[in-house]
């Protein structure tokens, strides 16, 4: 928040402590209320230890699973924009698409409507300060303790000790109120009041960045008669209007998908607000039908706001839920996703970093990006290319027609494509929180290993390079033959990485396991050194250039070695437990 704002809200919220202690009690009822709000988002992030994050990668492939997960969490934890956030975070890391993205915010939506419920139909009806203080005294208990599972029930308590207390103050406020002022000498009638208070709940959610909170404050006034029925739903269209405020905020450090998801979740607010405002009478008759189907008294204000609120998220999600590919569609128009620069970073967003599953998640595709630039660094230092790997005979060739290589800048290649890349990767895992945590600290270990065997790779072909030229240009056509052959173990080892990779990919059983391939580079290595062997005492290369082939046959196993170890990793899910990567081998 802007520093010049903060000091003006201070010195409002000063003045009007200074002029009621009923709006000190509201003021401190909603602080106190958010702040419970915020232990429980807590409580329940560190209780369920990846579980909720765990269960949306598995439930989130219909739209109906995901509709029905936004809907179950956010009732359970009472936190749209937990849900939110890590939805956000998945969809940045592509673990979950856009529709399923789409999907989970609708659910979420319909979800914050049970706090409506559990506030007019239990907060506003009992002493809920009486439940307070024991939750609050059980909570702090839990809280001191070392056990990270009872820490995080012990915030959970005391989340809804001060949601409780929170409640109660804010009623005492308003009732307070009475005494000095009459809020529904304001009231506005017809299309004024509608579109007014509909402002109003705006303005006032965008402030407290909650929904809950606002939805809470509208309850607890009208619990009190200190606003009409008429204008209370009004507040509330705004009230899930503002809601997506949250959405917004949390795609400002996402990707392209997170922002199109920031953008359903708007319009499917701004719609349902703007479909209830034109048929408000329409709803207003809807309700009174079924808050008596329901046994609710005519008169209980509150519950019937509780039943408009989950009657209007419905209605707008079944109206636009036909139309979500079409939805999607658009968005992907509106936001169009700018083409990155090759050979800089694509996946590493802050977004992602809030959750073990979408951090490792990130890494790993980062880290397929890293390798992606490598290979052809590698096959051009031996002038090949990517579209020569069709299989041995086409590699060599393309090296038979090699008389006079090129020298091809390694070093340089290294600064433009590969050090970048590889230095976020390694500031992105050093900057993750939750490295400290076993699983995931291996697992992005592992990761970071596999990078440095690509950087190692390309080091190692550097060495190799060096003798290449030289002997290259050489007279001897024995020694000429024998780097020759370097170049195609290479490629051809490439070759099989790639095919091993794509199979992976297709959900194909490989036809070769890297395991196998291992056995040949040793295979490889021995048979090398076996021809150089018997080159000497043929006398078809001089001892010098001997010493050279068997160095530089160490550096071609070494690169094949390497590139094994990252492929290991990045495609056969090696020690990464990925849910993409399972599904893959199952």
């Amino acid at each position: 928040m802007n520093k010049g704002l903060l000091l003006i809200i201070v010195l409002l919220l000063s003045y009007g402590f200074w002029l009621s202690n009923g709006f000190k009690n509201i003021a401190g009822g909603i602080s106190v209320f958010l702040l419970g709000m915020l232990s429980l988002e807590r409580g329940f992030k560190t209780f369920t230890g990846g579980m909720l994050e765990r269960i949306l990668q598995k439930t989130t492939d219909t739209l109906w699973k995901s509709l029905s997960f936004g809907f179950i969490s956010t009732v359970l934890m009472q936190s749209s924009g937990l849900v939110s956030v890590i939805t956000i975070s998945f969809l940045s890391a592509g673990l979950i698409d856009l529709v399923a993205g789409i999907g989970i915010v609708f659910g979420a939506n319909l979800g914050t409507s049970s706090g409506a419920w559990l506030i007019a139909g239990l907060g506003l009806k009992v002493n809920i300060s009486s439940y307070a203080m024991p939750l609050l005294v059980f909570g702090a208990l839990g809280i001191f303790q070392a056990d990270k599972k009872v820490k995080s029930i012990g915030t959970i308590l005391a989340g809804l000790g001060f949601l409780f207390l929170g409640i109660h103050y804010m009623k005492e406020g308003f009732q307070s109120f009475e005494n000095t002022i009459n809020l529904v000498d304001y009231a506005m009638t017809g299309v004024k009041g509608l579109l007014v208070y509909t402002a109003v709940g705006i303005i006032v959610t965008i402030i407290m960045q909650s929904s809950h909170a606002t939805i809470l404050l509208i309850l607890t006034a009208l619990s009190v008669r200190q606003i009409t029925y008429d204008n209370a739903l009004a507040l509330v269209i705004g009230a899930n209007v503002g809601s997506t405020i949250t959405a917004i905020i949390g795609s400002l450090s996402a990707n392209i998908q997170g922002k199109r998801l920031a953008g359903a979740h708007l319009f499917l607010n701004l719609f349902t607000g703007l479909f209830t405002l034109v048929f408000i009478n329409q709803f207003i008759a809807a309700v009174d039908i079924i808050s008596a189907s329901l046994g609710i008294a005519a008169t209980d204000n509150a519950l019937k706001l509780a039943t408009f609120d989950s009657l209007s998220n419905l209605t707008g999600i079944i109206l636009i839920l036909p139309f979500v590919n079409y939805l999607v569609s658009v968005l992907e128009k509106l936001f169009k996703e700018k083409h990155p620069h090759r050979f800089k970073p694509k996946y590493l967003n802050p977004s992602a970093m809030k959750f073990p599953e979408t951090a490792i998640e990130s890494v790993r595709l980062e880290s397929i990006h890293l390798y992606e630039n490598a290979i052809p660094v590698i096959l051009h230092t031996f002038g090949l290319h990517k579209r020569d790997l069709v299989d041995a005979n086409h590699i060599k060739q393309r090296l038979e027609q090699i008389n006079d290589p090129v020298e091809w800048e390694i070093d340089a290649r290294y600064e433009e494509r590969i050090k970048g890349i590889y230095s976020a990767i390694i500031a992105f895992i050093s900057q993750a929180k939750f490295t400290r945590e076993t699983s995931q600290s291996t697992q992005l270990s592992l990761l970071r290993d596999a990078n440095r065997n690509l950087v190692e790779a390309i080091k190692d072909t550097k060495h190799l390079q060096k003798n290449w030229l030289r002997f290259m240009a050489s007279d001897n056509r024995a020694t000429i033959n024998e780097y020759k052959k370097i170049a195609c173990q290479i490629g051809l080892h490439i070759q099989r990485i790639e095919q091993f990779r794509k199979q992976i990919e297709n959900n194909e059983a490989p036809s070769l396991s890297l395991d196998a391939l291992k056995l040949t580079v040793a295979d490889d290595d021995l048979q090398m050194n076996r021809v150089i062997e018997t080159l000497i005492r043929e006398q078809k290369i001089k001892p010098e250039t001997a010493s050279s082939l068997i160095n530089d046959s160490t550096y071609m196993r070494d690169i094949k070695k390497n590139l094994i170890k990252a492929a290991e990793v990045l495609f056969a899910g090696n020690g990464i437990s990925n849910g993409k990567i399972e599904q893959r081998l199952e």
